[in-house]
């Protein structure tokens, strides 16, 4: 039998702005004479504002002969309340799961009082064997459930009445599930290209339901699932467990780049320093710190990498934003782990990055793929060498359940998410603590830290942060 659950929530945010006072104004002339006069502003009153997120839940799956569901009409959440009762949030099972069973589901937003930004975020909560019978046995030899390996999944934009927009995430459901384990921030347009600031943000309503039916935003987000035939017998018994949930908050006097669905409990930052110099004084043109990266500890860790434009040029310079050479660049987190001796030499355990497709560690990932995977994307460069000897090798990120690397479209943010109980290149077993060595950021030939002729001043910005110092798992 097969559970898979769906769960959504619903998060309310109350700012109120407002300003009472006194005002009073006096003059003397002479010692005796005084001018003056009071004004009072009487009878002030603050109202805070109100956001309040409705999701409507259109669901269905096929599958085949055996069985064929779909949610009741005017099935909504909001907060704990389900189709207008009390109850928990929404949980959707699907049992006898086999190839070729499908299913879709469509969630629209009334956002209640107030424009919001909206994040959509998400965990794989079990992915269990649950025993092996003989078919399976035969051929499975691994340890552990398949089904979310197995399981395709698409995440898309899509309006209220079917229309598919742009991809939003895809792929298996243990990499569409660790991608919203990080974040996707959700844009009110349906296209993701501009920035996570200020992107477009969904439009408020003022009231969920018009005549019973749902008062939405234009912008859907839709999610299909499918067993592909070409699966066999390693799913049997298999079972997958997993949320979803929904956060907004209000966009006015916020950027929408506060992201709830990852608790950040270490910052590391490059020294603070000059920026590129661009106008030939001598001069960076901006100051602060090149690289931020946000690091989240627990059994699945997240790296936010945030890179300052403005530290390298800045979009209004033209002459030549991150990455310089489009062609060679790389953004890595290095790190040690305490299941291959914390502390030794070497220490740079696993590097996990992100590079153009002929960087040295992506192209040496894509020449030993067994997934076929080409051109920019992830990797991970493993070290397994000891006594001060190194001992590395390349895997692309497609190669790599568990493992998953994503540029921002304006290419200044960086995520990686790491499942350490995926069981990664090498690693024994799973890790209890670990070290952020480094965070590091190139653009190979017009390198920041390699100053040539050419490289407009670069070499002034700091490229690699400190480390983090012991993180428990």
């Amino acid at each position: 039998m097969n559970d898979d659950t769906i769960g959504l929530s619903r998060r309310k945010m109350l700012v109120g702005l407002g300003a009472v006072g006194v005002a009073s104004a006096g003059a003397g002339l002479g010692t005796t004479a005084y001018f003056n006069d009071t004004e009072t502003f009487q009878g002030n009153s603050l109202t805070a504002g109100e956001l309040d997120l409705f999701v409507h839940v259109d669901y269905s799956e096929d599958q085949g002969s055996y069985a064929q569901y779909q949610t009741p009409d005017g099935t909504f959440i909001n907060g704990n309340v389900v189709g207008g009762g009390e109850g928990e949030p929404l949980s959707i099972q699907v049992s006898d799961l086999k190839p070729g069973d499908s299913g879709e589901g469509d969630f629209c937003f009334s956002i209640v009082n107030n424009p919001a930004y909206l994040w959509m975020c998400g965990d794989l909560t079990a992915n269990d064997e649950n025993g092996m019978n003989e078919p399976e046995t035969e051929s499975d030899e691994t340890a552990g459930g398949d089904l979310a390996d197995a399981m395709q999944v698409t995440v898309s934009y899509c309006t209220s009445d079917g229309a598919k927009g742009a991809e939003i995430v895809s792929g298996s459901l243990r990499d569409v599930m660790l991608a919203l384990r990080a974040g996707v921030p959700l844009y009110g347009d349906g296209d993701p290209s501009a920035p996570v600031a200020n992107r477009p943000a969904f439009e408020g309503v003022e009231e969920p339901f018009v005549d019973d039916a749902p008062n939405v935003a234009e912008q859907c987000v839709c999610f299909n699932w499918i067993v592909p035939t070409s699966v066999g017998n390693e799913i049997q018994s298999d079972s997958v467990e997993f949320d979803f949930e929904f956060y907004a908050e209000q966009s006015r006097h916020n950027d929408g780049t506060n992201n709830p669905c990852v608790e950040f409990d270490t910052v590391l930052t490059t020294d603070a320093g000059p920026g590129v110099d661009r106008d030939g004084d001598e001069q960076g043109d901006a100051t602060g710190s090149w690289i931020t990266a946000r690091v989240s500890s627990g059994p699945t860790t997240v790296v936010q990498v945030e890179l300052d434009g403005d530290m390298y040029g800045g979009g209004s310079s033209g002459l030549g934003e991150w990455p310089s050479n489009p062609n060679s660049y790389v953004v890595e987190a290095n790190f040690d782990v305490n299941t291959d001796g914390l502390g030794e030499s070497p220490n740079d355990d696993f590097r996990f990055g992100f590079g153009s497709a002929t960087s040295g560690a992506r192209s040496g990932g894509i020449a030993n793929s067994t997934s076929g995977a080409s051109g920019d994307g992830g990797y991970i460069r493993r070290n397994i060498g000891t006594g001060g000897n190194n001992n590395r090798f390349d895997t692309a990120a497609e190669d790599a359940p568990g493992f998953l690397a994503v540029e921002s479209a304006d290419r200044l943010t960086y995520t990686f998410v790491i499942d350490w109980t995926s069981g990664l290149p090498a690693l024994s077993s799973v890790p209890t603590q670990f070290v952020v060595k480094e965070v590091f950021a190139s653009d190979g030939g017009e390198g920041v830290a390699s100053p040539n002729s050419s490289n407009d001043g670069r070499a002034a910005i700091d490229n690699v942060t400190d480390a983090s110092g012991v993180i428990n798992v």
